[in-house]
């Protein structure tokens, strides 16, 4: 069997967050700017990491997989599900951003419309690029572009990014998803970005989802 992946690990958290903000629009109490400011600080950390994944993706990713073998056809259908993924992201954001400003009821049960609608849509390009993409990706990790691509994701996150990143995947995260992160991403890497400028996600994001 093979290893859980740290994308697949990333995929788990946002599956996470998505269940978490449908739960939390469930129970939005009409007239909490308190809760709403919460959901909105919980709404720009995942916003910035589903973009950010996506966007590291079609800069880092496909192009590997197609150095290794895999398709035109195939790295265009990606993309072009990443386009759905992200009109269902911008609709939630316009529909998170008008939350964080009325806390009403109503806006809230408008959010959890358009969410639903992202989680739909992002199950589904998840399911499909595990299903096809992760097989690929596993037969070649040995290949010198595979081996790049830690590297060039690596590189693309400052501290206080990598610290943020790190807390949040973690964060709910079951033991294969956690080894996962613990192989790809150095250890030391882990408990000292993770811990020093995770600080920020463990103190004013993950509380979020604790009522």
């Amino acid at each position: 069997m093979a290893k859980v992946s740290i994308n697949k690990a990333i995929h788990g958290a946002v599956r996470r967050d998505l269940q978490r903000f449908l739960s939390a629009l469930d129970s939005f109490p009409d007239g909490d700017h308190h809760r709403a400011g919460q959901l909105a600080h919980a709404w720009a950390n995942f916003d910035d990491q589903l973009t950010d994944h996506h966007e590291s993706e079609h800069e880092i990713v496909w192009p590997a997989l197609g150095a290794i073998g895999a398709s035109t056809e195939l790295i265009a259908t990606m993309d072009a599900e990443h386009d759905i993924v992200a009109d269902a992201l911008a609709a939630a954001r316009t529909a998170m951003a008008r939350l964080k400003t009325s806390a009403s009821a109503a806006d809230a049960r408008a959010a959890r419309v358009a969410m639903t609608r992202l989680q739909t849509v992002t199950i589904s390009h998840f399911e499909h690029e595990e299903k096809e993409v992760e097989p690929i990706s596993n037969a070649h990790r040995d290949a010198p572009e595979v081996h790049e691509i830690a590297k060039k994701f690596g590189k693309r996150l400052t501290p206080a990014k990598g610290g943020r990143f790190i807390a949040w995947v973690l964060d709910g995260a079951n033991a294969e998803e956690k080894a996962a992160v613990t192989r790809d991403i150095p250890r030391p890497v882990v408990t000292i970005i993770g811990g020093v400028f995770g600080m920020p996600y463990r103190r004013k994001i993950a509380p979020v989802w604790e009522r």
